[in-house]
């Protein structure tokens, strides 16, 4: 009967205690969903997330996460802590939401790292204090530690495995000197072993803080080591998400098409026999359209006297933003200027001369994608001079003195050109307060007819066209005009001087070659004579001696038909050239 007592207040006991844990269970998940972070997709955060601890304290802080309005079935995340100022003792999971774990959660004191992995079966969890692992911390030494997320994932229970984390939290605790000395320990690093971050490049989006208008992106990466049995990508819009995609074929690249405007990160992870490694995030960010459509307006209407004429062409670009203008005047080069040069949606054109231009604007955004706008204005030209006075006759050696009115305090130029040049020669004044001027030319001015015209700039750099041409005629004094008379005949008369000399030069000197000439030609017709005589007498020798040789054997035997033939030919021909010879010496001898 007392053992029957004794149980049954053992099993009061029990209840009570049983009783008194699911109430404080109870008061505990109030309390979490009193401070778990509202949202309307998934979120991973510590509880607590502040306190202030000493050192050689240990202390536990928990790791939660809410999808209150979508089923969750797998979460990840790699926690950074400061391992000069935290250590982890131990993790447990005792709590925790996952059934399953694609890896046992892992910590490095050295790495200052915590991570973890884990599955929730279906239908998945929903709710805001979904409990994932508890870590427990001994503080070595004062100051501030921060606890906060350098990746995470939470994937729907969709059958697609969407990642619907939007918000990473954090956690700050004030660790105070003041506690027993405990010494150091030292935990060895349970991921040494596992295979590095990957090193991530890309030839289609280099640089992860620019934009780029291609939709295709490619990414390559260096295998380290052949130990390497597979690995791990994904591509999202969160900077800290979990590879998911496993290759157990090892691939280097990857190229990923049709991807809409937006910012995209890549990861990447490796894994070798001791398991999946550190992850590499990489982000690219695409914008393949162009800014919003504007137009040009002129403040001061497209007509406007006003050389420097203000504009209005600000735009904006929605997604990467605008990131210069390019601007072209008429035929002028481009320039470029930046959107924080157009304060207040207006831009002052550099100085314009009068006539009618266009304007072509190019608005780029980061990405190089560009929109156009183009429009065209006139620069009329101000009212030019007014000519007041002027000599219309000068005596040479008088001041040119020209007087006028036009705009106050202006730059006014005076065009001068010479009837029979058209060289031009300038010079400027200046107009008063009244826009009166007078303009003494500095230069003395030949005997000629003149014509000059004015043209004026006001204070805004307005000009103004040509006026109305005028004539002036300068003319020499009397003793000039003698004096020039004089000079004229006596320039004449050496002129005629010069070129008599310069005739009897020339006759003497083609009398001289000509003498010259005459006296080579008699001596080369001498020699031509006396070589021809001497061949002629050669050419007689030789046949008188052939016709004695045949007349010689005439003597001994008759001669044949064919000898008589020669015999008599040649002496026809020697007497026949003896004539031809004869004359043509004798005709030579004549023109001597």
């Amino acid at each position: 009967m007392e053992k029957i007592m004794r149980d049954k207040r053992q099993g009061t006991r029990d209840r009570g205690r049983g009783t008194r844990r699911i109430l404080f269970a109870l008061l505990v998940a109030g309390f979490l969903l009193l401070v778990a972070p509202s949202a309307e997709a998934a979120s991973l955060y510590f509880f607590p997330s502040s306190g202030s601890y000493n050192v050689g304290q240990i202390f536990s802080a928990s790791v939660y996460v809410s999808s209150v309005d979508q089923a969750m079935n797998a979460a990840s995340g790699i926690i950074s802590f400061p391992q000069d100022k935290l250590e982890v003792i131990s993790l447990s999971k005792t709590g925790s939401i996952f059934t399953l774990w694609v890896q046992e959660p892992l910590f490095s004191n050295s790495a200052g790292t915590i991570n973890f992995e884990g599955i929730v079966l279906n239908p998945g969890f929903t709710g805001a204090t979904g409990k994932i692992i508890t870590i427990n911390f001994k503080i070595k030494a004062a100051g501030v530690a921060l606890l906060n997320f350098s990746s995470g994932s939470a994937l729907a229970n969709d059958g697609k495995g969407t990642n619907i984390l939007a918000n990473l939290g954090n956690a700050q605790f004030s660790l105070g000197g003041a506690g027993p000395s405990i010494s150091e320990a030292t935990t060895p690093s349970i991921i040494s072993d596992t295979p590095p971050a990957p090193q991530i490049s890309s030839p289609t989006h280099p640089d992860p803080n620019k934009w780029y208008s291609k939709n295709t992106a490619k990414f390559m990466w260096l295998i380290p080591s052949s130990d390497v049995v597979a690995v791990r990508l994904l591509y999202d819009k969160y900077p800290n998400s979990q590879p998911r995609v496993v290759y157990e074929q090892i691939i280097s690249e990857k190229e990923i098409t049709d991807l809409k405007d937006g910012v995209y990160y890549f990861h990447i992870q490796f894994k070798n026999n001791k398991g999946w490694g550190a992850i590499s995030h990489f982000r690219f960010q695409i914008d393949t359209q162009p800014p919003e459509p504007f137009e040009i307006k002129f403040i001061d209407g497209k007509e406007t006297n006003n050389p420097r004429p203000t504009v209005i062409f600000d735009t904006t670009d929605t997604l990467s933003g605008i990131d210069y203008y390019k601007i072209k005047i008429g035929e002028g080069n481009f320039f470029n200027i930046t959107p924080e040069i157009i304060k207040n949606n207006s831009y002052i054109l550099s100085l314009q001369v009068p006539g009618k231009r266009s304007i072509l604007v190019q608005a780029y955004d980061k990405a190089g994608n560009y929109a156009v706008a183009t429009e065209e204005f006139v620069i009329k030209p101000i009212e030019p001079p007014t000519i007041i006075d002027y000599p219309k006759e000068l005596k040479e050696g008088e001041n040119l003195i020209i007087k006028g009115k036009t705009e106050p305090n202006s730059i006014v130029k005076i065009s001068l050109q010479r009837d029979d040049i058209a060289k031009l020669e300038f010079q400027e004044g200046q107009s008063d307060e009244k826009g009166e001027f007078i303009i003494i030319w500095n230069k003395k001015l030949a005997s000629d007819i003149y014509k000059f015209w004015a043209e004026v700039t006001d204070g805004r750099g307005a000009q103004s066209g040509r006026s109305d041409a005028y004539v002036i005629s300068l003319t020499p004094t009397a003793l000039f005009r003698i004096g020039s008379l004089m000079i004229n005949y006596f320039t004449l008369i050496i002129s005629l001087m010069v070129i008599i000399i310069a005739l009897i030069f020339l006759g003497t000197y083609l009398w001289f070659k000509y003498k010259m000439f005459k006296r080579r030609l008699k001596k080369e017709t001498i020699e031509a004579e006396k070589i021809l005589r001497n061949a002629f007498d050669v050419l007689s020798r030789n046949i008188i001696y052939h016709i004695k040789l045949l007349e010689k054997v005439k003597s001994q035997r008759p001669l044949t038909k064919e000898e008589n033939v020669i015999i008599a030919k040649c002496k026809e021909d020697l007497t026949q050239a003896e004539k031809i010879i004869g004359k043509e010496i004798e005709d030579i001898e004549k023109e001597m």
